[in-house]
């Protein structure tokens, strides 16, 4: 904790420097908003931020006290808000109490600091898309609406009463771990559908590529052969969306890894961020190729959080798991490259997890897990092209080919080397 009496001057104010910084910005956003510039505005919120500072490094010990205090004028000033703008949103009140615990927070350490800096970017961010958000919630229908909250109320009450540990009826499975693993997959995906609803992918190609690859890369490459055999002038655009979303499958199997086991993360990135360098600069020569005005529509991307595709995607992982470490003890290394190349025809995801963890508990080597890894990657890129062949039209096929086999060949070539 920054202490006054022991650090130096120089670092006791650079902390409150931050403090007071995260309070005007968070102040200048309150007031151009309608419903808090009248409340508490530039003046008030680094006001905010500098008394739970203060109160932090001088008098730590009295910081509740001190918050229960300024709740009486908050209070009242909201109490008149109310009477006066017939205003009852409490988003001002809430961002003003939370300045002053950042304020707080800030002096608490240098990584304090950095944590309150992170909150109050974030808060911030909340604070200023407030219109986006009402118009995104009011673009959910209801069976989406139910979708989420089903699944959202399944990981907050399966999630915690599974055990956290390998059970023998379920041949050596830890069941929260495969939960919590189809809660990360979802999630990602989730985020990737918000993206999509703030940002429009219709509006732009390369998002469209980059969203729907971390939505669903094989969905993103039929909705593109579809088109394409609807309008063969369009090829050229949908191949890009294709190359693109295929190629964000890699950076979206280095985030699973880093999650799963971190010390696998270094092997793993040489190939596929090879693979990923050259499938951007392959799909940037598309890019180039394409003019600036097409766009192409998506498609329809469904709500990740749905509970059927959740305990399907639960119940392949833990499958895999299985085979993965049966065949490696029964047939050794190529049995796990077999699974991996069969998983990946399907999911990257089920595969990249399921080799980082072996890797991790030691069951698998590190090369044999990476191995597998690429090799899945591989196999699920070569779907891509045979979906650009097979539903779209000739010149969409052969150009998807083109570029995805360059790079297949440099994934395999380091996979030689």
């Amino acid at each position: 904790m920054v202490d006054p009496a022991t650090d130096s001057l120089t670092e006791v104010l650079l902390h409150l420097f931050v403090g007071f910084g995260l309070g005007a910005l968070i102040g200048l956003e309150r007031e151009q908003s309608e419903s808090g510039g009248t409340f508490a505005g530039s003046r008030t919120f680094p006001l905010f931020a500098l008394y739970g500072a203060l109160v932090a490094a001088f008098f730590p010990t009295t910081l509740s006290l001190a918050l229960g205090v300024l709740v009486v004028p908050l209070t009242v000033a909201y109490a008149g808000k109310i009477w006066y703008e017939q205003d009852i949103g409490l988003t001002t009140l809430m961002a003003a109490l939370l300045t002053v615990i950042l304020g707080a927070i800030a002096m608490q350490s240098d990584t304090g600091a950095v944590i309150a800096i992170i909150v109050g970017g974030a808060i911030t961010v909340l604070l200023s898309v407030k219109d986006p958000i009402h118009e995104f919630a009011d673009q959910i229908d209801e069976t989406e609406r139910l979708a989420s909250v089903k699944f959202i109320l399944v990981v907050l009450v399966v999630l915690p009463a599974l055990p956290d540990r390998s059970l023998d009826v379920l041949y050596g499975l830890n069941p929260r771990f495969i939960w919590l693993m189809v809660v990360f997959v979802t999630g990602l995906g989730f985020v990737a559908y918000l993206l999509a609803q703030f940002l429009g992918p219709e509006q732009s190609i390369a998002l469209t590529g980059i969203i729907g690859g971390f939505v669903s890369s094989t969905a993103t490459t039929v909705s593109m052969a579809e088109k394409t055999a609807q309008n063969e002038t369009l090829y050229h655009v949908c191949a890009f969306a294709v190359v693109t979303a295929s190629i964000v499958m890699f950076p979206r199997a280095l985030i699973e890894v880093a999650v799963v086991n971190p010390n696998l993360l270094s092997r793993v990135a040489l190939p596929l961020g090879v693979m990923t360098v050259v499938g951007i600069v392959a799909g940037g020569t598309l890019y180039w190729r394409t003019t600036s005005e097409a766009t192409v529509e998506p498609g329809e991307l469904k709500n990740p959080f749905r509970l059927r595709p959740a305990l399907v995607f639960g119940v392949i992982f833990a499958v895999v798991l299985l085979i993965s470490e049966y065949a490696h003890e029964w047939l050794g290394t190529s049995g796990v490259y077999a699974t991996a190349f069969l998983s990946g025809l399907a999911d990257v995801d089920v595969m990249t997890i399921t080799l980082s963890k072996l890797a991790a508990e030691g069951t698998v080597s590190p090369r044999v897990a990476t191995t597998g890894i690429v090799i899945a990657a591989i196999a699920n890129t070569m779907v891509k092209a045979a979906l650009a062949w097979l539903l779209g039209s000739y010149r969409l096929g052969r150009l998807v080919s083109i570029v995805l086999s360059v790079v297949v060949v440099s994934g395999l070539v380091l996979l030689l080397i």
